[in-house]
């Protein structure tokens, strides 16, 4: 059956008033649009990360930075540190900068093209902040998106070659007017129902304009291109013990962990092993290897133990109180690595 644009986004968008999931940053279809602070917090977040996950995040930074203002007050290091366990780190040093514009411009832009111009919003997030957040049609694509219009359209290219394609087809039926509830629709169909691993095809509201489902295999699509195997890195962590304290570091601003405090170490990267020597000269005991995923790169981290007084000179670094490292905001990777040691103790 061939369905027009108007007809498949009027079934999406009566679908969505029924079915909309509540969800602590958004508002229920026919009320007033939300404030773009939680729209911006919350896509920032959700970027490549689970609504479970990003849950509690959420509720922690608004209850802590309510807005924009409040967050661009905020020291950077505090900021790291309630991130601390999301992942993505990256994001949360663009939070700080884009919090910092937008106080100082006296609030967020209301167009797609100027929220382009933002620290850290990508075409998605710039999309979704001004359809959601201030009733503007934009063409809001992620990865849900993607795979309710591969599937309903049979696009066959594989991703990443077929986002092209796919905006065009969901511009085509993206409707003038509550663009931004379409979207989310879009995105809870995707979530919900035309899943990864399922399509619930008796429950959905576009069934049967769905050209997937009239081929008979749904989950064919989206087509994607085969995954290259990630390198294996190999680095060591140091866990510098005296009177109760530990050694921590804050990483530099760039590069894996950017701005994040943890562990000193012998520098290890996506790109190459580490190589540095120790931060000092002892004898060193190994505590075991812990093993952690990135995007680019799985790695393999030793962790050597040194508990006595020592002098260390370094400006990034601090003796941080053993029975307060829950306060440190260390990134998953370095509280993978305290639980190994403390758990020797």
């Amino acid at each position: 059956m061939t369905a027009s644009p108007e007809h498949i986004s009027a079934q999406l968008l009566a679908w969505y008033g029924k079915h909309a999931r509540q969800l602590p940053w958004r508002v229920q279809p026919g009320q007033p649009a939300p404030d773009p602070y939680s729209v911006w917090l919350s896509e920032v977040m959700l970027q490549q990360t689970t609504v479970a996950a990003v849950k509690p995040y959420f509720a922690k930074f608004i209850e802590r930075w309510p807005d924009v203002y409040a967050l661009a007050a905020a020291p950077e290091e505090d900021v790291m540190a309630a991130w601390a366990g999301l992942g993505y780190y990256s994001r949360a040093r663009n939070l700080v900068k884009c919090a910092s514009e937008v106080a100082a411009m006296g609030g967020f832009p209301e167009t797609e093209d100027e929220l382009r111009k933002l620290p850290g919003l990508g075409a998605y997030t710039a999309a979704a902040i001004a359809a959601i957040a201030f009733g503007q049609r934009a063409v809001v694509v992620d990865a849900n998106v993607e795979r309710v219009i591969s599937r309903l359209f049979t696009i066959s290219e594989p991703l990443p070659g077929s986002r092209k394609i796919i905006r065009v087809r969901a511009d085509q039926i993206t409707p003038e007017k509550q663009s931004g509830d379409f979207a989310q629709a879009v995105m809870d169909l995707g979530s919900s129902i035309c899943t990864s691993r399922d399509a619930k095809c008796l429950l959905c509201p576009v069934a049967e304009a769905c050209q997937a489902r009239q081929g008979g295999d749904p989950l064919t699509y989206p087509v994607k291109a085969p995954k290259k195997d990630k390198p294996i890195r190999r680095g060591t962590a140091y866990w510098i013990e005296s009177d109760g304290h530990i050694w921590l570091e804050t990483r530099q601003g760039t590069g894996m962990l950017g701005g994040m405090r943890g562990l000193p170490d012998d520098g290890w990267s996506a790109a190459e092993d580490g190589k540095m020597p120790p931060p000092i000269s002892v004898n060193w005991a190994e505590a075991g290897v812990i093993r952690h995923t990135f995007t680019h790169a799985h790695l393999e981290l030793s962790v050597r133990v040194y508990r006595g007084a020592t002098a260390i000179q370094s400006e990034f670094g601090q003796w941080w109180p053993l029975d307060r490292l829950d306060d440190a905001g260390l990134p998953t990777l370095f509280a993978k690595a305290v639980r190994l040691v403390l758990a020797q103790k």
